[in-house]
């Protein structure tokens, strides 16, 4: 175990779990080896720490990692994301011709965290902060499509597209929609990723259906992918 002390003796032999699991998936007895605690001590630790999502087990019973880090490894990164955000949607803005915008899940809806409107002409307007449902739109697909098989599940009920179009997207690697989310509405969606390449958001281009036409990702697709990219790119880069 490390032998250097905050002063709060749980806080430390709970750090030196964590640090035990960053090497892989171990058992108890693992645990007990790495990080010298007392097998009680490690135990209670370990189960401590996985109710609160810190720590979790793979099929074979062993502890690994748990889920909460990487939520807190995307939010420790949202201030890169959206720094990078305004200069990458206004080029993606410029280059479609069409307004561009960043989508965040939150529970059972996305939040736009960042937009770039096209200047003239008609548009579809997405301000910053407003939330739209899960169930339709090609942020929504994006959103989905990679999350893990339950929550796909519980989020195909009542969507208006179905788990055929999200295999299409994971295939692709980006989504599009035709009047799904907004009569008259077309948009191109690809996913942003954060650490361990979870997505952590999607980049959308937006407009009507007259100019981005029924298949709007064969004219859009390239520019979005290029724009998540970057994103992906600022998120991932080490402070």
């Amino acid at each position: 175990m490390d032998t250097v002390s905050s002063g709060v003796g749980v806080l430390d032999k709970a750090a030196a779990v964590l640090s035990a699991l960053e090497a892989g998936p171990a058992t108890l007895a693992g645990l007990v080896s790495a990080t010298g605690l007392a097998r009680p001590t490690a135990h209670r630790l370990a189960v401590a720490l996985e109710h609160h999502r810190l720590v979790s087990r793979d099929i074979q019973g062993r502890f690994v990692l748990g889920p909460r880090l990487s939520e807190l490894a995307v939010a420790a990164g949202e201030d890169r994301l959206l720094a990078a955000a305004g200069p990458v949607l206004a080029n993606l803005r410029d280059v479609s011709g069409e307004s561009a915008q960043l989508y965040r899940r939150q529970g059972e809806m996305r939040v736009c965290v960042a937009a770039a409107e096209r200047l003239t002409g008609l548009r579809d307007t997405v301000p910053v902060g407003v939330a739209l449902p899960m169930a339709a739109g090609s942020g929504a697909q994006v959103l989905l499509a990679w999350e893990e098989p339950d929550r796909l599940h519980r989020g195909l009920q009542g969507a208006r597209f179905t788990a055929t179009t999200l295999a299409g997207v994971r295939r692709r690697g980006w989504a599009q929609s035709v009047a799904e989310r907004e009569m008259g509405v077309a948009s191109v969606s690809a996913p942003v990723r954060g650490p361990n390449n979870r997505v952590i958001a999607a980049v959308s281009i937006s407009g009507p259906v007259e100019r981005l036409t029924r298949y709007p990702g064969k004219i859009h697709a390239e520019a979005v992918l290029e724009a998540a990219g970057r994103l992906s790119e600022a998120v991932q880069r080490t402070a």
